[in-house]
């Protein structure tokens, strides 16, 4: 918990130093909060996983991809809503040793991710985003090395994965003419294995997510 939040404070001043950047462009820009906008973007997430049963089990983050769209819908020139559609990978990494042997576990999952936002837009160049999010688990792949390696895409449809996840974000995009710089943070509120052990563990995906986007 503790690198996420260094994670999330990292992204608030790399967002506040885009927010300056902007304000001391010398590009021309009109106010375009009351605009509908439609937009694309890409980025990377940083994800990991927390034991929801509190048990001893520690977990490295990994790096995937994220990618999608969405549409900016005023409410006013300060107000609006931004449901967006992503691709996004989470998961973690974690290491051990077993009966004198290291070994290292890589979890791959890939979901569709449907945040529904609402904006709060103080000023041109800075929009904040907070809002729920709904989360459908499309493929769950475990990797594990140590004496043998074997990569291993598990049954979603098994009883033991959740496929829809609900969850919650908060986030910022800051908004250079046509173009953005998106950051977001993302927990789980439901769990995603719905009977884990120590090595299954009950855990919740929490995400930092960092991309660029391009708005219509």
């Amino acid at each position: 918990m503790k690198t996420v939040s260094r994670k999330i404070a990292l992204t608030v001043t790399l967002l506040f130093a885009s927010i300056g950047f902007a304000q001391d462009s010398s590009i021309p820009s009109s106010d375009s909060r009351e605009e509908l906008k439609f937009g694309l973007k890409a980025g990377v997430n940083f994800s990991n996983v927390y034991d929801e049963e509190n048990q001893d089990y520690v977990a490295d983050g990994k790096v995937g991809v994220a990618a999608g769209a969405f549409i900016s819908i005023p409410f006013g020139k300060f107000i609006g809503f931004q449901p967006e559609v992503m691709y996004s990978q989470k998961g973690f990494k974690a290491s051990g040793t077993v009966l004198g042997a290291d070994y290292n576990f890589i979890r791959t999952t890939n979901f569709i991710d449907i945040p529904l936002q609402l904006q709060i837009k103080p000023i041109e160049q800075l929009t904040i985003l907070v809002g729920p999010q709904f989360s459908y688990l499309l493929e769950t792949k475990n990797e594990f090395n140590g004496t043998t390696s074997t990569v291993q895409e598990d049954a979603i449809n098994s009883e033991n994965y959740k496929k829809n996840i609900f969850g919650f974000v908060v986030g910022a995009d800051i908004n250079l003419d046509k173009f953005i710089i998106s950051g977001r943070a993302g927990w789980d509120i439901s769990k995603s294995d719905s009977d884990g052990n120590d090595t299954t563990p009950r855990y919740k995906n929490q995400v930092i997510q960092l991309a660029l986007g391009y708005r219509f």
